[in-house]
């Protein structure tokens, strides 16, 4: 699972991390924390205009949804899509063939079981630098003509040796692309297999991970601040998280 994630990014950066022009830099807000449940709209590097960011809203409306209410209700359980069935999931492999997306993130977070207990961590590159998640999108028309609906979900994998420890519960992890995988994960002419190749969990020395405090828990709070990254120590009887 992959539903919060920092993407504390200015234009600029974007621009010159992707090599891509930034169309309405009015429309898109930076913020630490973007939770897949608010139905955020990312920046995201996408396969048909690979040289212009587009703006997706997380949560993917497959095409063949026939009207609103459907809609509404396939977005929640699409923000992520297994790597293991993506290519034959119907929700998913239309856009596995062809609508393939980056996602430029500063880290994100997961939460760790203990006994009762929900730990929230923080994981980041591990040269603190950005770094890109595998995505789908897809492109929905309501039937009303309303206008289309751009969205995208995030692509997970099983856990590294890191990810396993943080998120034991389900042992998933996004899909990290590496930098020499990024251009090509967003090439039309990639073959199926070959895309499926680059669903791997990236090494667990890429990343490095930290525990945070209960405001990143606070759903009242203003959570698009540097306070929510901050370290935290966790105490449970005599132990320490």
């Amino acid at each position: 699972m992959c539903f919060s994630v920092n993407v504390n990014l200015v234009k600029e950066e974007i621009e010159e991390r992707y090599d891509v022009n930034f169309p309405d830099k009015y429309r898109y807000e930076p913020s630490y924390y973007y939770h897949a449940f608010g139905l955020p709209e990312i920046p995201t590097v996408c396969s048909d205009n690979p040289g212009t960011v587009r703006f997706l809203k997380w949560g993917l409306i497959p095409p063949w949804v026939k009207n609103s209410e459907d809609a509404d209700e396939i977005r929640f359980k699409t923000f992520n899509a297994r790597a293991e069935s993506v290519e034959t999931k119907l929700s998913f492999s239309s856009s596995f063939r062809t609508k393939r997306c980056l996602i430029p993130v500063r880290g994100f977070y997961e939460w760790q079981h203990i006994g009762n207990n929900k730990i929230p961590w923080y994981i980041y590159h591990a040269e603190d630098e950005i770094f890109t998640i595998a995505g789908l999108y897809s492109e929905w028309m309501p039937p009303d003509g309303s206008g289309m609906l751009s969205t995208f979900t995030i692509i997970t994998t099983e856990a590294n040796e890191l990810m396993a420890e943080v998120h034991n519960s389900k042992k998933r992890m996004p899909v990290i692309l590496g930098r020499n995988d990024e251009k090509k994960w967003i090439e039309k002419v990639l073959a199926p297999a070959d895309a499926m190749n680059m669903l791997k969990p990236c090494p667990s020395k890429n990343l490095k991970a930290y525990t945070i405090g209960p405001l990143v828990n606070n759903k009242t709070a203003n959570r698009n601040t540097p306070e929510v990254l901050k370290p935290y120590t966790w105490h449970s009887g005599n132990q320490l998280f």
